[in-house]
């Protein structure tokens, strides 16, 4: 185990400090400037791949393949294409007005919100802390990042090596824990992004509301997969629990829950244990292609779900071994599960996954909507009047039709929850526009003074009548049905 370096408590406010001299200097203004940056966030993922691999093995025990399809590449990627993309997203913008307000030059400025923080989690850290800096940057924002200190191993590099590649006046790491991080927060920020849990976001946005400082809470939730029983069971099976096994299942937008009709139940689970032998033959236990849980408090709160589930826990193929030594628990499948069942209490964020048979449609989506709002629903289903009952009667930051977690590799969408998953928008241009303000500006000529003489007291019937002209528009007919 590595000892991770925490920052001295007393250097906080100095770091806040000079990273409000940086932005109020206009370094980070230039669009040239941002580019570099954005392109040595790149250069720092690329070059330092090797090293982020083994921190992420030490840390998670998180197979290479996957470090570098769903963290270092994605960093790569949006990096790149957001310095590409800056210029159009960085351009003033001129809303189409009537003739008569378009003298006075009305546009929209595109102005970086400050000096922000951004607070990253455990189980995604590299992505997950870089993806928000890398809208800040392309914003021309300054950013302190509080990587999580459950990834020791990660977290030193990420201070180690990222002034080699940013500037550090502009962007900084602070490590440490709850005394670190409550200093912090008692700063004021311009913007904070926070991803994680309900709890900590709770204290988060009472520091927060200290300043009125705006925030992006990027949270998760008991994601729900609704399987329709006309849809391929194998095919959903072996999609479903891809993304179950993605990081062990710690991950926000894991499948938490299936609900599956009661005469399909078997037949889904069977088509998990056939996947289960395509991905693991000798079983993930021991597998390179496995994660572990990241530590130990995790890893017993795992196994307390499971010793007080009431429902079946399967054993044959998918046998859900544990290695309490290396934190490592099987992928575990758990049958029958009722309301009230201990899987059932909160996010699982692990490679448990229950099934709750149902009797229907109208039972599953009752079940849905008597739980808070998800960070993303799954479905598989062809059916789209099933489609659509999902789109208008469940809430949920995303929906995602017939696969699970590939979502998230789809630069053009934003990523974002709704009530208890969070709020605010993430990924390229909606991570940029979280960091920018809108200046609505106009620009009045001399010219224009006849046409406002109208405005000013005393008002005679003509001014009245042009002034007070919106009051009396005609409002066009309506009914509850559009007839």
């Amino acid at each position: 185990m590595t000892t991770l370096t925490y920052t001295p408590i007393e250097e906080i406010p100095k770091i806040r400090e000079t990273l409000r001299a940086t932005f109020k200097a206009g370094v980070t203004r230039p669009l040239a400037w941002r580019k570099h940056q954005l392109y040595q966030l790149a250069r720092f993922a690329q070059n330092e791949a090797d090293a982020i691999c083994d921190a992420l093995a030490k840390d998670l025990s998180k197979p290479r393949v996957e470090v570098l399809m769903t963290e270092v590449g994605a960093i790569v990627e949006r990096a790149t294409k957001s310095a590409e993309q800056l210029d159009a997203w960085a351009a003033a913008e001129h809303p189409d007005v009537p003739d008569w307000q378009k003298g006075w030059k009305p546009t929209l400025l595109k102005a970086p919100r400050g000096t922000v923080l951004l607070i990253s989690p455990w189980n995604y850290p590299f992505i997950l802390t870089f993806q928000p800096l890398i809208g800040a940057i392309a914003a021309g924002c300054c950013a302190v990042i509080k990587p999580s200190e459950a990834v020791p191993h990660l977290s030193q590099l990420i201070a180690e090596l990222l002034p080699k590649y940013l500037d550090p006046s502009a962007y900084r790491v602070v490590n440490g824990g709850v005394p670190e991080a409550t200093k912090l927060l008692e700063l004021q920020w311009d913007h904070i992004f926070y991803t994680g849990n309900g709890r900590v976001a709770r204290l988060i946005a009472s520091a927060a509301a200290k300043y009125l400082t705006p925030l992006t809470l990027e949270l998760g939730g008991k994601c729900p997969v609704l399987v329709d029983p006309a849809y391929d069971m194998n095919l959903a099976a072996k999609r479903i629990l891809w993304g179950k096994c993605n990081n062990a299942g710690q991950i926000c937008v894991a499948p938490d829950y299936i609900l599956v009709l009661w005469t399909k139940q078997d037949e889904f689970i069977q088509g998990l244990k056939k996947a289960y032998k395509e991905f693991f033959p000798d079983g993930a236990l021991g597998s390179p292609h496995f994660g572990s849980i990241v530590n130990e408090f995790h890893f017993n709160r795992l196994n307390s779900l499971l010793d007080r589930t009431k429902g079946q826990i399967i054993t044959d193929v998918i046998e859900g071994r544990k290695d309490a030594a290396r934190k490592r628990i099987e992928p575990t499948i758990v049958k029958n599960v009722q309301d009230g069942d201990s899987l059932l209490e909160e996010e699982i964020f692990g490679p448990i996954l229950p099934i709750i048979p149902v009797d229907g449609l109208n039972e599953a989506l009752a079940f849905i909507n008597a739980r808070p709002h998800p960070l993303v629903s799954y479905a598989f289903t062809e059916d789209p009047v099933v489609k659509q009952r999902l789109i208008d009667e469940t809430q949920s930051g995303g929906i995602v039709f017939n696969d699970t977690f590939q979502q998230l590799s789809v630069n053009e969408l934003p990523f974002a929850g709704v009530g208890e998953s969070g709020y605010g928008y993430q990924v390229m241009k909606y991570t940029y526009d979280t960091f920018t303000q809108l200046r609505s500006s106009i620009d009045m000529p001399k010219e224009a003074e006849p046409f406002l003489e109208l405005r000013y007291p005393p008002h005679g019937p003509e001014a009245v009548n042009a002034l007070t002209g919106a009051a009396y528009l005609p409002i066009p007919r309506s009914t509850p049905n559009g007839r």
